[in-house]
């Protein structure tokens, strides 16, 4: 539990623009990728933000297409926060936290169509593959929804199609190329307290925030999804602010996980 003496310290620290770490408003913690950890999964990834540690796997079934989109393939994000994680997350079904930010990571990659669906059918109409997007939170020391985006593109890029046989049954290690992709995205989230936007809190600032906004980033500067969180507004200004300041940031993470 943070006491409000740390609260006001570190609200006193951002309207100076400084941080309890040294570093600026706008600078990251140091950001690791590592590609292909799981040997069970079609496509893996695990990144850390300095002590918060996020990892995803990648599944491919066999399923139906959804009826409204009989020549596409069908892709679902899930997102589970490990006890071990936080002292503040319990085990049992998905929460209202696990829930959202699930869908947020799900709507950068859904709305900047990285995934290229028309070329995941296996029957038109009948049998398509389903992508499974698993995001498991492993340490949270602040910035869950950019390690998750950045490690949920990062399995993606690296997510193998599993080969069919006559019977359009999996054949267990067998793989016949590679996750048909149209486009990168990195989703990356602006935070808001006492009217002060910064990046990358730690689980301590994250006790003052007041607002964030999730902007996804299409490699060629595009923007694809814009999402707010939390229940503090922004002005247009702030918005506008906080997507060019994105848009930049996403860069370097968008040649990370694509090398």
């Amino acid at each position: 539990m943070i006491t409000q003496t740390t609260k006001d310290y570190l609200i006193r620290l951002l309207k100076k623009e400084e941080r309890r770490d040294g570093r600026k408003l706008d600078e990251f913690r140091k950001v690791v990728v590592e590609k292909d950890i799981g040997e069970n999964a079609e496509g893996s990834a695990r990144v850390r933000i300095g002590n918060t540690e996020v990892i995803v796997g990648i599944k491919m079934q066999v399923g139906e297409p959804y009826p409204d989109k009989p020549d596409e393939g069908v892709m679902i994000t899930m997102c589970e926060f490990l006890p071990m994680a936080s002292s503040s997350f319990e085990p049992g079904p998905p929460g209202e936290d696990e829930i959202e930010l699930g869908r947020v990571i799900d709507r950068g990659i859904r709305e900047g169509k990285v995934i290229d669906t028309k070329n995941l059918v296996i029957i038109p109409g009948e049998k398509v593959w389903t992508v499974f997007v698993d995001i498991y939170v492993v340490n949270d020391d602040g910035n869950l929804y950019d390690a998750a985006a950045i490690a949920a593109m990062a399995a993606l890029t690296v997510t193998k199609i599993p080969k069919l046989d006559e019977n359009h049954e999996i054949i267990e290690g067998e793989y016949e190329g590679k996750l048909p992709l149209n486009h990168t995205v990195i989703s990356l989230t602006a935070y808001k307290a006492e009217n002060v936007i910064f990046l990358d809190p730690t689980h301590q600032e994250e006790s003052i925030i007041d607002s964030r906004l999730t902007v996804g980033v299409r490699e060629d500067g595009k923007i694809v999804s814009l999402q707010k969180g939390m229940e503090g507004s922004w002005t247009e200004e702030e918005i506008i602010k906080s997507i060019e300041m994105l848009k930049k940031k996403a860069k370097p993470f968008i040649k990370q996980v694509i090398k």
